[in-house]
């Protein structure tokens, strides 16, 4: 199992990142150590606020990258409060029925 999830940062900014183990993935990313993210560095993160479960390695990283470049942070936004809201924002570009929404 993969999983694609979206971080909240101090600065209110959001990271998306994908990971096989998401308890070990925040341990990484909240204690700050070699294996974080540059980005969470830098911008210190606060909370996982979203995250889903995709089959393998292909899948998450297509959900990555399309949150990542597709929506804006106002449809990020609505999509944590919302995950059903994957469908109007990603249905055109990905298959979203390969991904369970893990909050």
């Amino acid at each position: 199992m993969y999983y694609t999830y979206i971080l909240r940062c101090q600065d209110n900014s959001l990271y998306t990142g994908i990971t096989t183990d998401l308890t070990r993935r925040m341990q990484e990313h909240f204690s700050a150590g070699e294996k974080c993210a540059k980005y969470t560095l830098r911008h210190k993160p606060k909370k996982l606020e979203m995250a889903w479960q995709s089959e393998n390695r292909v899948l998450a990283s297509k959900l990555e990258f399309h949150i990542k470049k597709s929506l804006t942070k106002m449809q990020k936004e609505a999509l944590i409060k919302n995950p059903e809201k994957l469908e109007e924002f990603l249905g055109e570009k990905i298959d979203v029925t390969c991904y369970e929404a893990k909050n």
